[in-house]
């Protein structure tokens, strides 16, 4: 059985085909392995794997960095409400800009810059948001 197209009403053209095409300009739509990335910054690590280690590290702790801004109380009891909005809210900004930064990083598709941020993330939450170092605080 033929399917016939719609009749266009108000003289429409029809829109084109939809055609699936993978364009290599903008990156690759899977993760892979390997020091050839490039995140955050143009040029950056630029294939060399002492740069790549580098920004593995700096991914890692950009994590580790999000979640202690997210576990940070700053507020003290009794503050005037309007400045302790304020501030809040502007707290709130920088820390969304980190955290768009991992996730930026982690855009970049490359295998070990997720399980940086990964692992960022899971050791900042042990270090700064758990109950176990909430316990051993005074």
């Amino acid at each position: 059985m033929e399917l016939k197209p719609l009749p266009l009403h108000h003289n429409i053209p029809a829109p084109p085909p939809y055609v699936v095409a993978h364009d290599h300009r903008h990156g690759p739509f899977a993760f892979y392995w390997g020091k050839e990335a490039q995140f955050l910054f143009s040029g950056w690590p630029d294939n060399h794997s002492g740069m790549y280690a580098l920004a593995l590290v700096f991914v890692f702790f950009l994590a580790m960095f999000v979640e202690f801004l997210t576990n940070l109380n700053l507020v003290k009891p009794g503050s005037n409400r309007a400045a302790t909005v304020s501030f809040q809210a502007g707290f709130v900004a920088v820390r969304a800009g980190f955290s768009y930064m991992v996730m930026l990083s982690v855009m970049s598709y490359n295998g070990g810059v997720f399980i940086a941020a990964i692992l960022g993330h899971a050791v900042g939450y042990v270090i700064f948001g758990s109950k176990i170092s909430k316990s051993r605080s005074p």
